[in-house]
């Protein structure tokens, strides 16, 4: 059970028809209006969630966010839990630099495992694989 004010409610009316946010957020807001009670209409959760298309526990979910949160912490995301990317903006710029200069002796080109070496040996990544720097060299390509 939630009770959205008159703003709330035209704030969320403006987010669904204008469409031009991510198909998760106006789920969220389609669920947060099919929810409300002020209007004195409300749906069960099993009706909202056929309605927006989503399981029933995403609209408990959503409803208890809402009630701990606020309406702003629903319609975003959480930070999704995971290791941080190893390849950084400054680590990729001592790439390129790397790239961008002569190869070691011995060497005609850089390839990815002679970068991936380099970069450890210059202590600019504690370890890293070949992979990592091709996906990165890709990537700026």
């Amino acid at each position: 059970m939630i009770r959205l004010t008159s703003d709330q409610r035209a704030f969320l009316d403006h987010l669904i028809r204008s469409g031009s946010s991510s198909a998760r957020k106006l789920a969220h807001a389609r669920i947060l209006l099919l929810s409300d009670r002020s209007e004195g209409t409300h749906l069960q959760d099993a009706q909202v969630a056929q309605a927006v298309q989503v399981c029933v526990a995403t609209v408990r979910a959503l409803r208890q966010r809402f009630v701990r949160e606020g309406l702003d912490a629903c319609l975003s995301d959480r930070p999704r839990p995971g290791r941080a990317p190893k390849l950084t903006g400054d680590v990729e710029a001592k790439l390129v630099t790397l790239v961008c200069s002569d190869p070691p002796e011995g060497n005609a080109r850089w390839t990815l495992r002679l970068l991936a070496d380099q970069m450890v040996a210059l202590d600019v990544v504690d370890h890293i694989s070949h992979v990592a720097i091709g996906n990165a060299l890709k990537k700026r390509t």
